[in-house]
């Protein structure tokens, strides 16, 4: 873990490349010693159906949802969050200057007793010499 699973109004479609987004996101996760390299997954996932503050189809949002197996200290895990959000907003700051755009984020746990885990994706990440 983890896994950061993103939502997108679909009208930021053409706004916003939600791809480089997902591999920002996935770059910087990466590099913090909390989260082990083969447990990080980025996602994205398109709202077509949603309702924002006073109706205006102008409105877009993008929601962080970040799942993380328990047991990290909780300055650990404000850090963290931190520093995606940093980099979600450095993305978007040119969009969000165009365009009518929510920026949200959260973090919380997942019981590891309630959540079992199978994968093979560690016997095949390129090792470094």
């Amino acid at each position: 873990m983890p896994h950061f699973q993103i939502e997108y109004s679909a009208n930021l479609e053409a706004v916003v490349d939600v791809g480089a987004l997902c591999e920002a996101i996935r770059a910087e996760a990466v590099q913090i010693d909390a989260f082990p390299l083969a447990g990080v997954r980025v996602r994205a996932t398109r709202v077509d159906h949603y309702a924002i503050a006073d109706g205006n189809a102008k409105h877009g949002f993008i929601d962080l949802s970040v799942r993380l197996r328990e047991g990290r200290a909780q300055d650990v895990k404000e850090a963290a969050i931190l520093r995606i959000f940093a980099v979600m907003k450095n993305f978007l700051t040119p969009a969000m200057g165009a365009h009518s755009i929510a920026l949200s984020a959260e973090m919380r746990d997942i019981d590891a007793s309630l959540s079992p885990k199978f994968g093979t994706i560690r016997d095949h990440l390129e090792t470094s010499s």
